[in-house]
């Protein structure tokens, strides 16, 4: 008889013998940006998230910069939007602007900014609608430009998540024929079309007016074509490559960690961070256990970096552990 359990017997043991260790620095935090002043707007279907305006973003960034947590994650939420996304790659855009605030306060802290015209759109698709069709050659000019622009203000990391084939190579040539070719790129390479995502909706107000997205993100049934997705992305010039969700598709993630050698990201979404949130608020689960052990199932299966919306109060959490 093999006895497991002597290698469990006390917490000592345990730590030592420890497979897979959370670390602050895995995690990048998500915020929401919003154009106008004075705002810190609860996000009703997200516990503990808010929109900022930028005069109010010291009510966030201190505790960012303070936690140990390798950066954040950016949305802008600009007050016009129309149907080309023209706040998106506006050099003076409520983006930009954070982008800019954040580096000139905090200059060490990492910056993610996200490229998708579904905040900016009045129509909420992530490219240019024809109809009731999104084009997606018609897109990709429109989200070069954004690339450069935030990369511009001083944006760390681009990370297009539009989910338009070949915006990972357009917007490589674009960084690059600005003189930005230091800037990685962090593709939301396997993007399903989720249900999880309707939280983040209300946080970014970016849900379409008419329609889906499952013409452009992935159908959740298909495993072997999100391999595809992110093989493309790496030939065209992705430094970094993304699952998202992450909970219901850690094969995906484990697959992909089994196949390619560069750093994989998963994105802890918002549907996933608001259940643990809802059933926390009613008792009805340990929320502490249940976030380290979520973000634990993420590392395991394969993630090098996890953007998760519980990122602040993991790394708290892992702290007072240690």
């Amino acid at each position: 008889m093999r006895r497991f359990r002597r290698l469990r017997a006390n917490p000592a043991m345990r730590r030592m013998v420890c497979e897979t260790r959370l670390n602050a620095a895995d995690f990048i935090y998500p915020i929401f940006v919003a154009e106008g002043n004075n705002i810190m707007k609860p996000v009703d279907s997200m516990p503990t998230v808010y929109q900022y305006s930028i005069d109010d973003l010291e009510q966030i960034l201190p505790q960012i910069a303070d936690s140990g947590i390798s950066g954040l994650l950016i949305f802008g939420i600009p007050e016009k939007k129309d149907e080309l996304a023209t706040e998106a790659y506006n050099d003076k855009g409520v983006t930009q602007q954070a982008i800019r605030y954040i580096k000139e306060h905090y200059p060490d802290l990492l910056i993610i900014a996200d490229v998708c015209l579904c905040e900016y759109t009045s129509h909420g698709h992530c490219g240019v609608v024809k109809g009731d069709k999104i084009l997606n050659d018609s897109t990709l000019p429109l989200l070069c430009k954004m690339a450069v622009s935030l990369a511009k203000a001083g944006a760390d990391i681009i990370a297009p998540s539009d989910m338009m084939d070949g915006r990972v190579a357009a917007i490589r040539a674009a960084l690059d024929e600005n003189a930005l070719t230091d800037i990685p790129i962090m593709s939301y390479s396997a993007k399903f079309a989720s249900g999880y995502y309707s939280p983040f909706r209300d946080a970014a107000e970016s849900a379409p007016c008419f329609g889906d997205r499952k013409s452009y993100q992935m159908d959740p049934c298909n495993g072997r074509e999100a391999l595809r997705e992110i093989e493309d992305d790496i030939e065209e010039g992705a430094d970094m490559v993304m699952v998202k969700p992450a909970l219901c598709y850690l094969d995906i993630l484990r697959a992909a960690r089994d196949r390619y050698d560069l750093p994989i990201a998963a994105y802890n979404v918002s549907g996933e961070f608001s259940m643990v949130k809802a059933a926390a608020q009613l008792g009805w689960i340990d929320e502490k256990r249940i976030v380290l052990e979520n973000l634990t199932a993420i590392k395991r299966a394969g993630a090098d970096i996890i953007i998760t919306y519980h990122a602040l109060d993991a790394a708290k959490w892992i702290k007072e552990d240690n």
